[in-house]
């Protein structure tokens, strides 16, 4: 069959959720046995995500080949278990550099440029690479920002000429919001209908509509939109508030989303419409209806913002649910952590995740977490920077350096213990030194993380960092119970450090929330959250 091509674009407001709904949409189609990809394109101009404020923009997100990308393609691969990269996620910026390098080049021969048809035969381009490179039935494309925007407009003008060319093999879905007005006690469906006349004076006529709405839409509303939209009742589904975004793909699936898709597309229907794919996800539904008592987690870190922290959040919520519990999360902010407080502030929290980040806003605070979980024997699991602090705590209170830093906190620190090694870095686009995407990883045996992985000797995780453990300090921190358990075999790196005589106190070079899956959570979270769980007993009794 060929290649069928899915675009997903948003009205009216930002946030909606296309993110889900294409996450959602790719589950069902695979569900039903197709392969599928998912793909970002976002409409601002910078080259990736990398270098945007967590702030502003969430988490970056890091595929196995180390392209920094946007928190969505998190939720893909979260709902799917696909692989993403580079060719996954687009941005504006990339598409004015590669249409600038080829005029510089010559590649033009001499034409003047333009947004029609360079810029839109680019993203075109873009839209249409991965299915060039491998097979897929589908390919969905999520549009970044809101129909109208002055930034989006080269997007849809390339949507619009690709469905034109594709006929039967592309299909467009729209995302609005249906607002409930409580003074009028009614729903009102009109800033729908201005989106969907924006798209149609873009040339785009949706071929269905997703509404997005906190409370249930009776059918007659689902047929006012679809007879002022110019969409078939069947077409029309509406996306409610549910208590989890895991149930967003059954709830899309009840009421036929695939189905209509399918049909639009000419795509054979399985005969069997309970689709067999998705028992597991049911499954995984039940237990997380089942888990009914809390674990309380700590996130130690500095960027009060949930989506900062997104796939820690998430992969701490899946492990959870397996171990039939409910993750209470709780930001504590490193920046007011001191030695007269760390108690009260980490005090009742079954366990402590140390975060990732960049720059030394809030670094003493970590160490000074990491100090007191370490005396405390609270379970403890570091995540790259997390890691590097909990280096350079052990390094201060245990071996005696009181000066002991990294480089880049102090470069003149005679003992940094974390060290700048550039020989042994990826350049990136961005012309920094830094280790992105995935790098092999041998396991000690006997260790703890060896039992968490299966008894696995070579696994493989997603990196995103500047810096690296001195190995010149090695002997001394495996002398004094910190093992270095994880070394990348190919630069001799120190990737995981524990400390055995304690119940759970592990560190990572690498993201390991990268590779954590609905179906497939990541087992070095299931590992701590079980210590976590043990230690919840404690606490209770």
């Amino acid at each position: 069959m060929d290649t069928k091509y899915i675009f997903v674009t948003g009205g009216v407001v930002s946030s909606l959720g296309k993110g889900i709904i294409s996450a959602s949409i790719g589950k069902l189609l695979q569900a039903r046995g197709y392969k599928v990809t998912i793909q970002k394109f976002d409409p601002y101009i910078n080259i990736d995500p990398g270098t945007l404020n967590p702030y502003e923009h969430g988490e970056c997100y890091v595929t196995a080949d180390g392209m920094e990308t946007d928190l969505d393609l998190g939720h893909y691969e979260r709902f799917t278990d696909i692989q993403t990269t580079r060719n996954n996620s687009v941005t504006t910026g990339r598409i004015y550099q590669a249409v600038i390098e080829k005029e510089r080049r010559g590649d033009y021969l001499g034409k003047t440029i333009q947004v029609v048809p360079h810029i839109t035969d680019e993203i075109k381009r873009r839209i249409k690479e991965n299915a060039t490179h491998e097979h897929f039935d589908f390919v969905i494309s999520e549009i970044g920002g809101t129909i109208g925007d002055i930034e989006s407009a080269p997007f849809m003008e390339a949507i619009r000429q690709l469905r034109w060319e594709m006929g039967r093999n592309a299909v467009s879905i729209h995302l609005t919001y249906v607002p409930y007005l409580h003074a009028a006690g009614e729903f009102k469906t009109k800033p729908t209908q201005h989106s969907v006349k924006e798209l149609q004076s873009m040339g785009i006529q949706p071929d269905i509509l997703i509404l997005r709405t906190e409370h249930h839409l009776e059918e007659n509303i689902l047929h006012k939109v679809a007879s002022f939209c110019n969409v078939e009742p069947e077409c029309v589904v509406q996306s409610e508030d549910m208590p989890s975004i895991y149930e967003v793909p059954v709830n899309m699936q009840r009421q036929g989303l695939d189905i209509a898709i399918l049909r639009k597309l000419g795509s054979p229907l399985q005969p069997d419409e309970s689709v067999p794919g998705l028992v597991s996800w049911y499954h995984f539904l039940h237990l997380q209806q089942e888990a009914k008592e809390d674990v309380h987690i700590g996130l130690v870190g500095k960027y009060d913002l949930q989506d900062a922290y997104k796939s820690i959040r998430e992969s701490l919520s899946l492990a959870a649910i397996y171990s039939g519990r409910k993750a209470k999360l709780h930001f504590i902010n490193s920046e007011d952590i001191t030695s007269d407080n760390v108690a009260e502030k980490l005090d009742g929290m079954a366990g402590i995740v140390i975060c990732p980040g960049f720059g030394q806003r809030g670094i003493e605070g970590k160490i000074i977490a990491a100090e007191y979980t370490r005396n405390n024997d609270k379970p403890t699991f570091g995540i790259c920077l997390g890691m590097q602090m909990m280096v350079i705590e052990f390094a201060r209170n245990v071996l005696g350096y009181k000066d002991a830093n990294s480089v880049e906190m102090n470069p003149a620190t005679p003992h940094n213990v974390i060290d700048l090694m550039e020989e042994q870095k990826n350049i990136t686009q961005k012309g920094g030194t830094m280790r992105l995407g995935a790098y092999e990883c041998k396991l000690q045996k006997g260790s703890r993380v060896y039992e968490a992985y299966g008894e696995e000797t070579l696994i493989k995780e997603r990196h995103r960092h500047r810096y690296e453990f001195n190995n010149a300090y090695k002997e001394e921190y495996e002398a004094k119970g910190m093992k270095c358990v994880g070394i990348n075999p190919d630069a001799d790196l120190v990737e995981i450090v524990e400390i055995p005589e304690k119940r759970w106190y592990i560190g990572t070079q690498f993201h390991p929330e990268y590779c954590s899956t609905v179906l497939h959570p990541h087992p070095l979270f299931m590992s701590f959250i079980k210590a976590c769980v043990k230690k919840n007993e404690e606490l209770k009794n």
